[in-house]
């Protein structure tokens, strides 16, 4: 406890600072943090599930605006490159009926004996969401490769289709399940063809939230065979995922709308604790973000009238509201197909939440591995991505075919065993 003298002395000399001292941030201290998770890579975290959705707060106000219209501490919100993560970017046409895409994607190919770590982001997010996992994950096993896919409608993948004459409306992009777990086994094979691969490594599949949804259904339909090795689900369960989507509405209206800078939108993803893990928002948040310029208003011409500048601000790339009527076809029987689907299988929940009953059972008989980071958000991934891509490399290599060392034919034993006494 302080002395009165003490405290008389703090108070002289805090009334000498100015009224507001400025915020400074050290870039070492956040670059030693991550590099502390990533030296502690521990499995020891345990807990059950989480709905995935944040529920706004009217009171702590959490998705309001910053006030300020300062810019953060560019060495805390500036950008990165994708570059600093993945060695190439690949852009993969496809002609689906009378529609064309062309596929974004961000690839770090496996050696000749490793694996590929095959990721799909959740609704809203982009490729660039597993951008610090795939680093994690390469230093766990440097010969292992990742593909992480922009989906349709989300970061740099491109969707034309022959617009009707009469339609004068913007047409919903297609976000249903069915054709989202097609688009990603066709990238996957693109890649290959692109890439000159005589064949597939194998591939663990790895899937967040709605992603978590794809890679469920692809192993299901078994679109891309024996060269799946298992499939990891991110932080989505069939029940909890479909109580959250009442609350879907109410977190996509409580959003900002635009931010004035890439910046101020980093900074808002990790103050609302979005994302908490501010070195991943650095390279993930600039993806899911569109710039729109403003113009300068020739009415106006006074000086001191901002309408006489042209301004940049930076608005939602994929627009999820029109999209609600696939919400709840994404996770309906995922439990079900989760726990039959063909190959090993991985669960990774944040937070304390509860497992529906077709998990609880399957957890009880051993059809699956379970680990829980309650230290995480959503996006756990984002958020400890050493420690996820620790858990991730020991499922793989718990199911590595080739680590398998199958025992001896029993008929071969006593024929060897005979031959030994003779």
């Amino acid at each position: 406890m302080m002395s009165e003298l003490q405290r008389s002395f703090a108070k002289a000399q805090l009334a000498k600072l100015p009224p507001e001292a400025p915020l400074i941030f050290d870039e070492r201290e956040e670059d030693e943090e991550y590099a502390d998770d990533t030296r502690n890579r521990s499995a020891s975290d345990s807990s059950a599930s989480s709905t995935g959705t944040i529920v706004p707060s009217p009171t702590k106000h959490l998705f309001e605006r910053p006030k300020s219209s300062k810019p953060p501490p560019a060495s805390r919100s500036s950008p990165l490159e994708w570059s600093e993560f993945f060695e190439t970017e690949l852009y993969l046409e496809r002609q689906r009926a009378a529609t064309k895409i062309i596929h974004h994607a961000y690839l770090s190919p496996p050696s000749s004996s490793g694996p590929l770590f095959v990721t799909h982001h959740g609704a809203g997010s982009s490729g660039l969401s597993f951008a610090c996992f795939a680093a994690e994950i390469l230093k766990a096993i440097p010969t292992a490769g990742v593909l992480s896919l922009d989906a349709r409608g989300h970061g740099r993948t491109q969707v034309e289709k022959p617009k009707a004459e009469d339609d004068d409306q913007t047409e919903t992009i297609d976000l249903s399940l069915e054709t989202l777990s097609s688009d990603l086994a066709g990238v996957v094979q693109a890649t290959q063809r692109r890439m000159s691969w005589s064949a597939l490594p194998d591939i663990v599949l790895i899937g967040h939230s709605l992603g978590g949804a794809v890679v469920v259904d692809l192993a299901d339909k078994g679109l891309l065979g024996s060269t799946v090795l298992g499939y990891a689900v991110l932080d989505v369960v069939e029940g909890s995922a479909m109580e959250a989507l009442a609350h879907m509405e109410t977190y996509l209206s409580s959003r900002p709308s635009s931010f004035p800078s890439l910046a101020s939108a980093i900074e808002w993803h990790t103050r609302s604790r979005t994302i908490r893990n501010s070195f991943s928002a650095r390279v993930s948040v600039p993806s899911l973000l569109l710039p729109v310029t403003t113009e300068p208003n020739p009415s106006s011409s006074h000086p001191q009238n901002t309408a006489t500048k042209t301004t940049t601000s930076y608005t939602w790339r994929t627009p999820l509201p029109p999209t609600q009527p696939y919400w709840p076809t994404w996770f309906e029987k995922l439990s079900s197909k989760f726990l039959a689907s063909r190959g090993a299988k991985l669960l990774l929940l944040a937070g304390t939440d509860r497992l529906d009953k077709d998990l609880m059972i399957g957890q009880m008989q051993g059809k699956y591995q379970l680990h829980v980071f309650p230290d995480a958000g959503h996006f756990l991934h984002e958020d400890q991505p050493a420690k996820v891509a620790a858990v991730v490399a020991e499922f793989w290599r718990r199911n590595d075919r080739a680590a398998l060392v199958l025992p001896p034919k029993v008929g071969d034993g006593l024929k060897g065993g005979g031959k030994g006494e003779g």
